[in-house]
């Protein structure tokens, strides 16, 4: 006869798993963690509706098999350190600033399992970066460098709400993907990152533009599954954000669906 305990966690509801991929950072400048921003939790948790997993991004802990098969799907987060410029053939300069090899071996890998499979993630800045590189792209170093760009760096000071504030326009392309998503051609964004897409790997197809013509919103050509990555940050406020808030949920249905037909 089971008891008391067994019965009440046979009783919960199990909701599907995403992995948010943690970043490796300094606690009090001397504890080394893998981290996760809140936001991205409530952003899984209360809009997507699925349980946040924050996932130590080092091959050294993890393997892509494993992971494919503990969660349902991934949120790929932004992050200070970029993907290496080796990943798609360039040599690294001081412009290309700061890596996380780890998480390199970890995320490119398991980007393209997860087109090949149909598991759906949601690639945000250095994730939607990330699909880039995975699917065969290139990086711009810096994005302010470059002839008739505007600089897409987060402001060096102020609150977390004036670092997030919305700060340009992106629009889609009429009855793509973003478009019907968002029951909008333009939208606001916020704006917090220095690298951009300079060629779009073979079955990237860029369906968001900021107005310099940075790509803002992109998916993964014929792929089965959902893929769609954007290089703004709308894990903020993805409770009562309008642009926010149907991107979470449509990554939470595809999520469910996945993990329903397992």
């Amino acid at each position: 006869m089971r008891n008391r305990k067994d019965s009440m966690v046979s009783s919960v509801s199990r909701r599907p798993v995403v992995g948010i991929i943690g970043n490796m950072n300094l606690l009090n400048d001397s504890y080394p963690v893998h981290a996760g921003g809140t936001m991205n939790s409530e952003a899984v948790a209360r809009v997507a509706g699925c349980m946040p997993v924050i996932i130590p991004s080092d091959p050294r802990f993890v393997s892509v098999g494993e992971l494919l098969e503990i969660c349902d799907g991934f949120l790929l987060t932004g992050g200070r350190p970029n993907v290496h410029p080796e990943e798609y053939g360039e040599a690294p300069t001081p412009a290309h600033g700061d890596f996380d090899r780890c998480r390199d071996a970890i995320t490119l890998p398991l980007i393209r399992a997860c087109v090949d499979r149909g598991q759906p993630f949601l690639g945000i800045c250095r994730g939607f970066q990330e699909v880039n590189v995975a699917m065969g792209g290139t990086l711009y170093p810096e994005i302010r460098d470059l002839p008739g760009r505007m600089n897409h760096r987060m402001p060096p000071d102020g609150t977390l709400e004036e670092k997030f504030a919305l700060r340009h326009p992106v629009r889609f392309t009429q009855g793509g993907v973003f478009h019907r998503l968002m029951g909008a051609e333009e939208v606001m964004t916020n704006t917090l990152h220095g690298q951009g897409i300079n060629r779009p790997g073979g079955r990237i197809v860029i369906d968001g533009t900021a107005p310099d013509g940075t790509p803002e919103a992109i998916y993964v050509r014929d792929a089965p599954g959902f893929t769609l990555s954007v290089q703004w940050h709308p894990e903020w406020n993805a409770v009562a954000d309008p642009v926010s808030r149907p991107l979470f949920a449509a990554f939470g249905d595809a999520v469910r669906a996945w993990g329903a037909a397992r």
